[in-house]
């Protein structure tokens, strides 16, 4: 009902409204100017039976029209149509069974009639259940009295009344107009719906399409960012590659100690633009939805101490206290899990507390709170005395690109997409982050990780012969096949060899690669993945088809700037043995040169 509507209101405008459905407003509708219809009829009667001169029918009369006044002002003041209906119903439930019983004292038109009304009236304004109460209330007490006259046995003092032909004309007129009414008012308002539906159910088509264009169009989108990351992050790896790659041998080379201090500074700076283009391509993996956690055996307490080792060194620079507590029961046991994704999540925490702490200590703890044999479930806390975090502030630092603050961002810097990155991962796993915090004092974060145990022991892994990563003995005889159609990262690479010792070959697409390998002798080949004319996947694939078994089986190791998430799949398809991300560690890309050729050579049948 419109709040518009008073006790002094007439118009039914203020008693509908737009939250009402259409067969609401209909009955509501109807009441309104059903009440003025009846009202004039018996007002019609109330003047025939009064010109009669018939006192009864009169007073009934008269009555009547008082309660049907009272009820229309009810309803204009309240809008209350479902009680006004039910009194209507009482009223002529009641009218049907006075007259049949004891004013006329027989059923004739106009008591079919009024049960007529009544049937109708109920079933349309109060349902099917309502409908079948009133109809029965009406029509077993008529059929009853008719049973009883038919059998002369109906026996009362009261006098019947005799109603006048003229009467009866008017009444019957009336009632035929008042039941056409309803039928039509019901008849258009059903239309109207079954219209309405239909409409509405077009509206949903439509909707439903423009939906499947909006998902199709969303996808694509997303495909796109996902491409457009991809490329950016080739691009800007590419230099990236160069800069560190550079700087790496500026500093092997001896340089004076104010140099060593300006490399320092050049390393650092570009190390920082790489973890923040890490960090976007991160990202945009969670919110895509490509994430996939791996189940591998791990010592624990042996991944924090790899994960906290360079992370006390930053703790000391600043002069900040740093612990690592580990509780003694995980020791010496291997649990099942992510380590990769476990490092990423710790590493992030202890990054920003350390960030954020100019003063105090960092404590990192990892404790035992369930030890079920199989499996366990373990509390990291991450605690430190820096910055606090404001109240109102908990939620927001998790969103992506979100610090606490402008001023905190201008302060300590950062993309603000550590935590978002830590919530997203905990959350892909139905872990909670826990957050204590307070301004000025320090914050802990901290979440329980349940982790399944492995109850069995560990194969001893065979002996494997030592890698010399610092001699130049294990690399002087090498010929290396490096397929890379940059010029810069050519020179860098020949930089790092001619350091190593080591002879190499280039190639500047792979097309070029594959035919140098058919006339040719190596012993590893490097093989970047975007190149003109032949591609580093379709490069290494003809490779593999060589007749010449030996050359068929060499180690290839791809050299990638791409963020795609299935690259790793992707490269081991393609029969290359091992990948490095570029930019590269020269001790990573030198110790996994090392370990294949080794292999290889431990796999190559001995001449007798």
């Amino acid at each position: 009902m419109s709040n518009e509507a008073g006790f002094f209101n007439l118009s039914i405008k203020n008693i509908l409204s737009d939250e009402q459905s259409m067969l609401t407003q209909a009955r509501i509708r109807l009441l309104y100017y059903g009440l003025f219809l009846v009202f004039f009829t018996v007002g019609a009667i109330l003047l025939s039976v009064l010109f009669l001169n018939q006192p009864a029918l009169v007073t009934m009369a008269g009555g009547i029209m008082l309660i049907i006044a009272c009820l229309f002002k009810y309803l204009t003041w309240r809008g209350d149509w479902k009680l006004v209906a039910q009194i209507l119903l009482i009223l002529g439930t009641m009218i049907n069974l006075i007259d049949a019983f004891i004013i006329f004292q027989k059923v004739d038109i106009l008591s079919i009639q009024l049960v007529l009304m009544i049937i109708i009236f109920s079933f349309y304004m109060l349902g099917q259940n309502w409908g079948l109460l009133y109809s029965l209330a009406n029509l077993l007490p008529v059929l009853l009295f008719m049973i009883y006259a038919y059998s002369n046995i109906y026996i009362i003092s009261i006098r019947p009344q005799h109603i006048e032909q003229s009467t009866i004309i008017i009444s019957v007129v009336a009632n035929f107009i008042i039941m056409v009414y309803i039928h039509n008012h019901f008849y258009n308002a059903f239309l109207k719906n079954i219209l309405q539906l239909k409409k509405t159910s077009e509206d949903q088509i439509r909707l439903n399409v423009n939906l499947e264009l909006a998902i199709d169009k969303a996808e694509k989108s997303s495909h796109a960012k996902s491409e457009f990351l991809s490329t950016m992050s080739h691009e800007i790896r590419t230099p990236l590659n160069a800069v560190i790659g550079m700087s790496n041998l500026l500093m092997m080379g001896e340089p004076r100690p104010d140099q060593e201090e300006n490399l320092e500074i050049l390393k650092f700076s570009a190390n920082n633009l790489l973890a923040i283009v890490n960090d976007v391509l991160d990202f945009n993996k969670i919110e895509s939805g490509k994430v996939i956690f791996e189940n591998i055996r791990f010592n624990l307490a042996e991944l924090m101490h790899n994960i906290c080792g360079g992370q006390i060194i930053k703790a000391n620079e600043k002069g900040l206290i740093f612990k690592l507590k580990i509780d003694d029961a995980l020791r010496n046991k291997i649990v099942i899990g992510d380590p990769t994704r476990i490092t990423q999540i710790i590493f992030n925490l202890v990054s920003n507390a350390i960030k954020f702490t100019r003063q105090g200590y960092v404590e990192v703890k990892v404790s035992v709170l369930e030890d079920r044999h199989n499996q366990i479930i373990i509390r990291f806390s991450v605690k430190d005395s820096g910055i606090g975090i404001e109240r109102d502030n908990l939620m927001a630092i998790f969103e992506p690109f979100t610090q606490e603050s402008i001023t905190t961002t201008r302060k300590y810097g950062g993309t603000g997409l550590g935590l978002a990155i830590v919530k997203r991962l905990l959350e892909l796993r139905g872990v909670q982050m826990h957050v204590l915090s307070k301004p000025g004092q320090g914050s802990e974060f901290s979440f329980n990780l349940d982790l399944p145990v492995a109850t069995e022991k560990l194969e001893e892994p065979a002996v494997q012969p030592a890698i010399d990563l610092e001699g130049d003995r294990d690399m002087d005889t090498l010929h290396i096949l490096v397929a890379e159609d940059n010029m810069v990262n050519t020179m860098l690479m020949k930089k790092f060899f001619s350091k190593w010792r080591v002879q190499s070959s280039f190639a500047e697409n792979g097309e070029r690669a594959v035919e140098m390998m058919q006339y040719g002798n190596f012993d590893i080949v490097l093989m970047d993945l975007q190149m003109p004319v032949l591609n580093g996947f379709d490069a290494a694939i003809e490779i593999r088809k060589m007749a010449d078994a030996q050359k068929a089986s060499i180690p290839i190791i791809a050299l990638t700037a791409s963020a795609l998430t299935d690259i790793r799949e992707k490269v081991f398809s393609a029969g290359m043995n091992d990948y490095v991300s570029k930019p590269f560690k020269p001790e990573e890309l030198k110790e996994k040169i090392i370990t294949l050729v080794n292999r290889k050579a431990m796999t190559r049948p001995q001449s007798i």
